[in-house]
């Protein structure tokens, strides 16, 4: 445990257990205290963050900052090392401490350390790492394309059943974002993001929103354009089970890992609803009863409260890795 100190003084890392820290053999009380106060306390950032580039993993985190920023588009000057900022007392003048702490492991593998990013980042490069890879890869590409499509069918071939499909296939579209914005299978830094404040249960909502903030106008607003046939739902119907599906994905998500969860709900809508159009006339009977109505709209609702009320619950899962 660390020394005592004198009642009411403020309470500060020590070199000896930012030391014990970095090497992983601080007691799990400690390296908490450590990675709570660091929170606030930059000098002692400073010195804990010295203590980490000077031990064993001290190399590894450089070469993955290295890569991290020249993937960001930074091009990282080399650091070296003169002294510890903690022997120091002025984290200012000294080159390790101009950078904050690293992501530690622990000896039993478990993600601790003081959660910083590795390096301060401008506003769009973090806008940019937040919205994550669904936004950054062929998944918008997908989205403009099923849209278009639609206005192809519609009024290029004369496919008056180009509305109901496109209705059919929107509440899916989210899923498929969601399932390459998170997790281990999806975003090559999952292991560095997910042990960051603002990764887990936060940095999956912060990228659904980005999902959802892509997909609700343009799949909203394309339905809305498609001419439009007697029966078949308002453009907007598909936002409830949109709504309930991606919240569903993220509660189930907590359980066997997002990838799992959208494919599987996405399958399952697909087959029910979208499966019985390609497969024949496209007619408003078929997707009427999961569209239409007070009472259809209306367990949709419910569906989307209970899962986010499931999120709500199991919000600490995504304070760990997903299982492989």
């Amino acid at each position: 445990m660390t020394a005592p100190h004198a009642p009411g003084a403020p309470w500060h890392v020590s070199d000896a257990l930012a030391r014990r820290y970095a090497d992983g053999t601080a007691a799990e009380t400690d390296a908490w205290s450590v990675e709570k106060h660091v929170e606030a306390c930059g000098r002692c950032a400073a010195r804990v963050s010295a203590a980490v580039r000077s031990g064993a993993a001290g190399p590894t985190l450089a070469a993955v900052r290295t890569d991290l920023l020249t993937t960001l588009g930074h091009h990282p000057e080399p650091a070296t090392r003169t002294a510890a900022a903690g022997e120091t007392g002025n984290p200012t003048t000294t080159p390790a401490a101009s950078h904050p702490p690293e992501h530690v492991p622990s000896p039993a593998g478990r993600p601790r350390g003081p959660r910083f990013s590795p390096a301060p980042l401008s506003r769009w490069a973090r806008l940019w790492w937040a919205v994550g890879p669904a936004l950054r890869g062929a998944w918008v590409v997908a989205v403009v394309l099923v849209v278009g499509g639609a206005f192809g069918l519609a009024h290029g071939a004369g496919f008056q059943g180009a509305r109901s499909l496109l209705l059919a296939l929107s509440p899916v579209l989210p899923l498929a974002g969601v399932a390459v914005s998170y997790g281990r299978h999806a975003d090559p830094l999952y292991e560095i993001t997910a042990a960051t404040p603002s990764g887990g249960l936060r940095l999956l909502l912060t990228r659904t929103a980005a999902v959802l903030a892509v997909c609700v106008p343009l799949l909203t607003a394309g339905g809305a354009l498609l001419p439009p046939v007697a029966g078949v739902p308002g453009a907007a119907a598909w936002l409830l089970p949109g709504l309930a599906l991606t919240l569903a994905a993220l509660a189930l998500g907590s359980f066997v890992g997002c990838r799992t969860a959208a494919v599987t709900l996405g399958g399952g809508w697909l087959f029910a609803v979208a499966g019985p159009l390609l497969g024949g006339p496209a007619t408003s009977s078929t997707f009427v009863p999961y569209f239409s109505g007070p009472a259809a709209q209306g367990s949709w609702a419910a569906a989307a409260l209970a899962c986010g009320a499931l999120l709500a619950l199991r919000r600490r899962s995504f304070d760990h890795l997903e299982p492989r």
